[in-house]
């Protein structure tokens, strides 16, 4: 199955831009998200593979069109909202 994420070899989406950004987030929400998904990770609410998963499994349209921190704020939203697994439960 293929997912959003899978783009290597499909044409029209131009070259990777390698280029080294001065900081590493562009706005505040952005560090935040990215706190609050190492403190999610912390307490064992989900592990690193689950989260790369619920990124994963964004809508193609999603996907394409959210920035970066907008897909983990995403998988986090839907993470922190899905019914517990059966070993929680």
């Amino acid at each position: 199955m293929e997912r959003p994420h899978d783009l290597g070899g499909k044409p029209g989406f131009g070259a990777i831009d390698v280029a080294e950004a001065a900081e590493p987030f562009h706005n505040e929400w952005e560090a935040r998200v990215f706190a609050i998904n190492r403190l999610l990770l912390a307490a064992g609410r989900y592990t690193l593979d689950e989260f790369r998963d619920a990124i994963e499994r964004l809508e193609p349209h999603v996907y394409a069109d959210a920035s970066y921190y907008e897909r983990w704020l995403l998988a986090i939203e839907g993470m922190t909202v899905e019914p517990a697994s059966e070993a929680e439960r």
